[in-house]
């Protein structure tokens, strides 16, 4: 048996001819999934804190996609700009042993934006004309850039950063490349006349940082406006106020009650995971399979659809997704020939030598 290594640039070709209408149809089976308690496994992921990373682990299974384990390192200090280095390890079935290594530095901002666009789509109460993006990681960059090709109708976008750094400037210079036609600005969360401006103005407002303290105002986002919050992921991250949490309620949607009630900051500081299961509804619970094997959304609440108030999807992440996004990314690229094979590897393993 052999092992198949995808590095990022295999991972980056492959995923260039994905399709954002794949990436929803791909979101939608993985939440309902999650959502119906179907046959799946996926603990809540463990992490050990390393000198200057958070390492997490997390591992999942579905039966007719796969069993994979994800290690994402988490930069502790404020100063590091490499972004989260990631791999998933793709299992085969038969054999138990590993049969693909995954880069999945883009796998995780991919997959975690395509569970945004799903939630965008179906609870944004208007065709978004204005997006605002909190961050400058490769989040960010996906978030964007899958949300500008799944909704025609945006016209502008703002990305807010911390600071005018080059990062800053390399996003939105790369963001500008791939979308020619649309303008682009960038903001300061110190410039607070502009970003006071920029948040009342977004339909759709997407944040993904690490942020400790709320990004903006509850006050400042205008009625209708629908949030995705991907950053926080502990319990003292918060990228919004409590009081948005509360306008929002009970329009809140969570990829996983179970584990946002562990780590989504923004809901537990305002005493939203007591009593999740009666109030908080998971993404994968509004959409259903339609006759033709389709996903589709199901009748909202009324008040989902009410105009006095903004919604959010607040993601931590779960396992299933990247089974779904590494299992599709590995069969396209066997498909198109991409990867390092290392041929007889498990018994390369079984042959060394220790010491």
């Amino acid at each position: 048996m052999s092992l198949l290594v995808l590095s990022e640039r295999d991972v980056d070709t492959v995923i260039s001819e994905l399709q954002s209408s794949d990436l929803e149809k791909l979101m939608a089976s993985v939440f309902h999934t999650l959502s119906s308690r179907s046959d799946y496994a996926s603990p809540h992921r463990t992490s050990i804190s390393m000198t200057r990373h958070t390492a997490l682990f997390m591992s999942s299974r579905v039966p007719d996609l796969g069993t994979t384990i994800k290690i994402v390192s988490v930069p502790s200090l404020p100063d590091t700009q490499r972004g989260l280095p990631a791999s998933t390890f793709v299992l085969d079935e038969v054999t138990g042993c590993v049969k693909a290594i995954v880069n999945a530095t883009a796998l995780t901002a991919l997959r975690t934006a395509s569970g945004s666009v799903l939630a965008t789509r179906l609870l944004v109460s208007k065709a978004p004309k204005m997006l605002l993006a909190f961050g400058t990681g490769k989040q960010i960059k996906a978030h964007v850039d899958l949300h500008l090709r799944a909704f025609p109708s945006f016209e502008s976008c703002t990305i807010v950063n911390r600071t005018d750094n080059a990062r800053l400037r390399d996003l939105a210079s790369s963001l500008r490349q791939s979308h020619p036609s649309l303008p682009f600005e960038t903001l300061t969360l110190s410039d607070d006349a502009r970003l006071k401006d920029a948040v009342r103005r977004a339909d759709v407002i997407c944040t993904a940082t690490s942020s400790e303290e709320p990004l903006f105002p509850s006050e400042w986002v205008s009625p209708g406006t629908h949030l995705n919050l991907v950053g926080s992921f502990t319990p003292r991250m918060h990228e919004v106020d409590s009081d948005l949490v509360h306008r929002a309620w009970p329009k809140v949607v969570v990829d996983s009650r179970d584990a946002c009630a562990l780590e989504a900051g923004e809901l537990i500081d305002a005493g939203k995971t007591t009593d999740l299961n009666s109030s908080l509804l998971e993404l994968g619970e509004l959409v259903e399979k339609g006759e033709d094997g389709n996903f589709v959304p199901v009748e909202l609440p009324r008040d989902f659809r009410g105009p006095d108030g903004v919604t959010i999807f607040k993601s931590v992440g779960v396992g299933l997704q990247d089974v779904a996004i590494a299992s599709l990314v590995l069969s396209r690229a066997e498909r198109m020939g991409y990867g390092t094979r290392i041929e007889n590897y498990p018994h390369m393993i079984g042959t060394l030598k220790l010491p």
